[in-house]
């Protein structure tokens, strides 16, 4: 987290090469450096920990194989042997966001998963691909997705018009979830270490609240990337199998 001047400081987006073509301004920005040293460093870790491929693994190994096999279960149980075709997408997302989360937790850093345009690119990205993938596999019959099942036709036109809404607010819902909560705790933290710093030696106490809430954060950061990885896993068995 960035200091600042404000608790919101800490998201400003600044050019750190400026970039100009046509009127376009394509910046190279505090926000571009972060997605690229998360994209760095979750590629070293993987590279790293799967180097040697022991048969007993270390520690590095371990880490790497328990991040693969939570991935892998998360999509069997959630879409089942088909889910095994798109695993590569999905362990990607989830190591990017993961990794882009906890990367905002090193002072200093930028936390670009707090950013609304990020997270609703990535979702929009997944709201798309399963859309397709859906029309693909079934045709016209994916409008039937609109029709809940067992429902009186009496009911179609109340009906349908919910769920289509309810379908295209997926991306909305999806982004809005990981921006908020990593907008809302970082700046928390932030405002409550500021008056650890105006307090001085009588901010102990309040110190020993900061870690406990920076422990929590760290576990925000990791149950938000779950929750989005698994929200597009479902999306996926939707795609696949309708109702």
């Amino acid at each position: 987290m960035a200091a600042g001047k404000g608790p919101l400081d800490q998201f400003t987006i600044k050019p750190l090469i400026e970039l100009d073509i046509g009127g376009a301004d394509i910046s190279f920005t505090n926000s571009s450096l972060a997605m690229l040293i998360t994209v760095v460093a979750a590629s070293l870790f993987l590279v790293v920990g799967m180097r040697r491929g022991q048969l007993v693994p270390g520690r590095w190994q371990s880490m790497a194989e328990l991040g693969y096999e939570f991935v892998a279960s998360l999509l069997k149980e959630t879409v089942g042997n088909e889910g095994r075709k798109y695993f590569p997408w999905i362990f990607t997302l989830f190591m990017f966001i993961l990794f882009g989360n906890m990367l905002g937790m090193i002072p200093s850093a930028f936390t670009f998963t707090s950013h609304i345009i990020v997270t609703f690119v990535m979702a929009l990205v997944v709201f798309i691909f399963v859309t397709l993938l859906a029309v693909a596999k079934h045709g016209l019959r994916f409008f039937s997705f609109f029709v809940p099942p067992g429902a009186p036709k009496a009911m179609w036109p109340l009906l349908i018009p919910i769920e289509v809404i309810s379908y295209l607010s997926r991306p909305v819902s999806l982004s809005v979830r990981l921006f908020a909560n990593m907008l809302a705790g970082h700046t928390l933290l932030k405002v409550f270490a500021g008056f650890v710093f105006t307090l001085g030696a009588a901010g102990v106490v309040p110190l020993l609240f900061i870690v406990a809430l920076t422990g929590l954060e760290v576990l925000i950061a990791f149950l938000q990337a779950y929750v989005f990885t698994i929200l597009t896993c479902l999306y996926i068995n939707d795609a696949l199998h309708l109702h």
